[in-house]
């Protein structure tokens, strides 16, 4: 059989495992199959590509090979579940990086076609962008970037001129294929216009952006596989670059506003500070809110990134098995944007072994909330703010929200009363169901369990 023919067989079974994987990621119950089957696509087209005849050096790929494996693995045990939101911004960008640098390798590699000349510099426009893009989010993730949108005055012309000047030099090389200036000023205006996209953007709007930007990464190898001429390629990329955008619309449904409002206005730019939350705020100890979940029967937790800071899913995962025994029911109610990045919530409670079953969407949690005896915050804010039904100047008026204040008690895990990422105050603090617990989560919920073992 033909080389190549057999190499384009086994891209055609590669992609219909990726297609596949994709479906099992689609369900908590099945997503580390899907993420097996995955991997073991990519493995497979790996060692089927390296049966290409032009292949350049068995010797460079084995050192990239060993380079990624060490500093994957490193990462890999390195990094904290906080750590994660960044982890992935990173990910994103190295893989926009790696579609410009394929970008980059055709276009000085030979003479190219128009066709291929404008596939490549749209996949090194796309990566470029990605790569910055995402090492601005890094930045705000981590706050060495202040998570409040970056503006100034011209901002949106510059930006337009920015995405002109990108246009007219593109369009110079695609004329002109041999012109390694045109690439260079390609690759820098790229650039900025990465930086630029992700600065005016705050905070609050970071898991959409994450998601965003992965579906970048996932345009940009589609573009390098056209560049390449690699079938495998061009259909990886485009179910990373579907996928992404689909999740980035589900998540912007989930905070009831538009992608384009997400890119261009924020939070901020509707901010009004005319509305004041005020009222009593009732503290309580963690040994004298346990009475109460001795005598409860239903529970909802509803988890934040406060937890992830805390570390407190383990403490969690203990305190829920102590009330199963005392024959209560417990589930988790996960918002679509709890956290800082994509199934944030979903990711952490699976480190504690936390059965998939028991997570809830948003959805179904709502039309049982005042069945719920107890209904318990831990480090969220903005998802669980009923400003967003009862406030109509507030700046998140009309997303929807986890109705945690309406289960018959609420108790909230803080560490202080400060707002969350959309900087608004919570109404929620202040309602007559709300007992405020504040505090480090991990040792509030221990004290609870120490309770329950006294």
């Amino acid at each position: 059989m033909d080389n190549l023919i057999l190499i384009n067989i086994v891209y055609v079974i590669a992609a219909a495992l990726f297609i596949f994987g994709l479906k099992l990621l689609g369900n908590p119950a099945t997503a580390r199959k899907g993420n097996m089957l995955s991997g073991l696509a990519m493995l497979v087209a790996i060692i089927v590509t390296l049966m290409d005849q032009n292949i350049v050096s068995y010797g460079w790929i084995m050192v990239s090979i060993l380079a990624g494996s060490a500093v994957g693995v490193y990462v890999s045990k390195k990094v904290e579940m906080t750590g994660m939101p960044e982890l992935v911004s990173l990910f994103n960008g190295v893989g926009g990086l790696a579609s410009a640098a394929v970008a980059i390798a055709a276009m000085v590699a030979s003479e190219l076609s128009s066709g291929i000349a404008s596939i490549s510099v749209i996949a090194l426009i796309i990566g470029s962008v990605t790569f910055s893009g995402s090492l601005v989010a890094w930045g705000k993730l981590s706050e060495r970037v202040s998570g409040k949108p970056i503006v100034f005055n011209q901002q949106a012309i510059a930006n337009y001129g920015l995405i002109a000047a990108t246009i007219l030099f593109s369009s110079l090389y695609v004329l002109n294929p041999s012109s390694l200036f045109f690439i260079v000023v390609v690759i820098v205006l790229a650039l900025a216009i990465g930086v630029m996209v992700v600065l005016p953007i705050g905070g609050a709007d970071m898991p959409v952006v994450i998601s965003l930007l992965n579906s970048y990464s996932g345009l940009a190898a589609c573009a390098a596989g056209f560049a390449l001429e690699n079938n495998l390629l061009i259909v990886a990329g485009a179910l990373v670059g579907a996928s992404g955008i689909i999740l980035t619309n589900i998540m912007c449904k989930a905070m009831n506003r538009s992608l384009i409002n997400v890119l261009t206005s924020g939070f901020q730019e509707v901010v009004t500070n005319e509305i004041v939350v005020e009222g009593e705020i009732k503290p309580i100890s963690a040994e004298d809110a346990f009475y109460v979940f001795e005598a409860a029967q239903s529970i909802l937790v509803i988890p934040g990134y406060g937890m992830a800071v805390a570390q407190a899913q383990h403490a969690m995962k203990e305190l829920q098995e102590l009330l199963e025994k005392n024959d209560a029911e417990v589930v988790y109610g996960i918002h679509p944007v709890a956290g800082r990045m994509p199934g944030h919530m979903n990711v952490l409670l699976a480190e504690a072994d936390v059965s998939y079953d028991l997570l809830l969407e948003m959805d179904e949690v709502n039309p049982r909330m005042e069945n719920f005896d107890i209904a318990i915050v831990i480090g969220a804010n903005d998802v669980v703010n009923p400003a967003a039904r009862e406030l109509e100047g507030s700046p998140i008026y009309g997303m929807p929200v986890i109705n945690a204040d309406l289960a018959k008690n609420v108790f909230v895990i803080k560490r202080s009363m400060s707002s969350g990422f959309a900087g608004v105050d919570n109404p929620l603090f202040f309602k007559d169901n709300t007992r405020m617990i504040f505090g480090d989560a991990k040792e509030v919920i221990n004290n609870i369990v120490r309770q329950f073992n006294d």
